[in-house]
């Protein structure tokens, strides 16, 4: 009796904005030490049971590679980030050789200083690179995931760099999920091309800290019928995004999303602001303090305050992993657009979906049910799709 052929399994890259940050960084180290069994997959919701015989690719079947503009080598940024407390001091040297894969794979991003390509050559560049690393790699699909520092809100007709990555996403057929507040696929001239490109897609802010709590808390209040009559926030960041967040553009866009989760959970938008502060010293901790001010029966008045302190690159990194698995098993399974049963993570969901964390955690659960049952789709994987301006490639 003869042996049956054996089935290779799947490769799914993961194409990282920012691949040398310290969220990518820690994405990296973090899947390669999962896979080895050196740590336990803590914050993978795609690793309880609600996802078993979901079809989601296999942590090990993972490739990264990303686009960066600065030149610090990923093993050097795993080392930087160990020596801060955020990654155990001897990950990066047990996870060396994965960070080395990894670092090999990322390529120079854009618009650099003094760029002149047109927005036409700079998208055909940056999809030419996710199109090479998909073949180098033999992979079966790509997902392009946007983990770069916040951009101010653009102005006038012009694509900003996070809205050229996502139409070179497009241009390369890559599903993308765009984890921060920058505008992304969200800008208006990309629109046509999302829909026309049949991919699905997923953002935008990643909900990590105060926005995860508000969309607890604000329910509850709702729930209660008890009148929230004003809710103030700040925020002290270190590292890249408090630097990033000193920019009061960039401030004012990652407030919407926050600003959105309280308006949608509570019906109305109460008084009071949310402020971001650098705080270098920090590094990649952050704390967020709110002070909730409500009302009870008769008009009793009370006070609700929270902190959060976490390390923003530890609460994002397994995000980043369910959500590539979750978005590249949704284009092998043949689902396209935007996908709101993602809206458990983010502030400011794509498509129509529930503010509330539970009810989102309801329709992540209904989508795990339903990749459960999806067949595979007879897709290519990435191939060539209409770019930013209508024409073919």
């Amino acid at each position: 009796m003869s042996a049956e052929p054996s089935v290779s399994p799947s490769r799914v890259g993961v194409w990282l904005i920012g691949a040398r940050g310290s969220v990518a960084t820690t994405a990296v180290a973090g899947c390669a030490a999962v896979t080895a069994g050196l740590h336990p997959p803590t914050g993978m919701v795609t690793e309880t049971g609600v996802f078993q015989d979901a079809g989601l690719p296999p942590l090990s079947s993972l490739v990264f590679g990303g686009h960066d503009v600065v030149d610090c080598p990923l093993p050097k940024r795993a080392e930087a980030l160990a020596a801060g407390g955020v990654l155990p001091h001897d990950l990066p040297s047990a996870v060396g050789a994965e960070l080395e894969a990894a670092e090999r794979e990322i390529r120079i991003g854009g618009p650099l200083r003094g760029d002149t390509r047109s927005e036409d050559e700079l998208v055909e560049d940056l999809a030419r690179d996710i199109r090479d690393f998909v073949r180098r790699g033999a992979l079966d699909r790509a997902v392009v995931v946007n983990v770069a520092s916040t951009e101010p809100v653009p102005e006038g007709d012009a694509l900003p760099a996070s809205s050229l990555y996502a139409a070179a996403a497009l241009r390369a057929g890559c599903p993308y999920v765009n984890f921060t507040p920058s505008a992304g696929l969200h800008h208006p001239r990309l629109a046509p091309q999302a829909t026309a490109s049949g991919l699905p897609y997923a953002g935008r802010d990643g909900k990590t800290g105060q926005t995860l709590l508000r969309s607890v808390l604000g329910p509850m209040f709702a729930q209660r019928a008890l009148a929230v009559r004003a809710w103030s926030g700040t925020n002290l960041l270190g590292g890249g995004d408090g630097a990033a967040l000193a920019d009061p553009a960039a401030a004012a866009a990652k407030n919407a999303g926050k600003e959105r989760a309280l308006a949608d959970t509570l019906g109305t938008v109460p008084e009071g602001e949310t402020h971001i502060d650098d705080v270098p010293s920090l590094g990649d901790w952050k704390t967020a303090w709110d002070h909730i001010a409500f009302d009870g029966f008769l008009g009793t008045r009370m006070v609700l305050q929270t902190t959060w302190q976490g390390c923003d690159s530890a609460l994002a990194a397994p995000l980043i992993l369910d959500l590539a698995r979750l978005v590249a098993r949704a284009h092998e399974a043949g689902l396209s657009g935007p996908l709101s049963e993602l809206g458990f993570y983010f502030k400011d969901p794509v498509g129509d979906g529930p503010a509330a964390l539970g009810e989102q955690y309801a329709a992540l659960v209904d989508l795990a049910g339903r990749l459960r049952t999806a067949g595979d789709a007879e897709d290519p994987g990435p191939g060539d799709v209409k770019g930013p301006a209508g024409e073919h490639r």
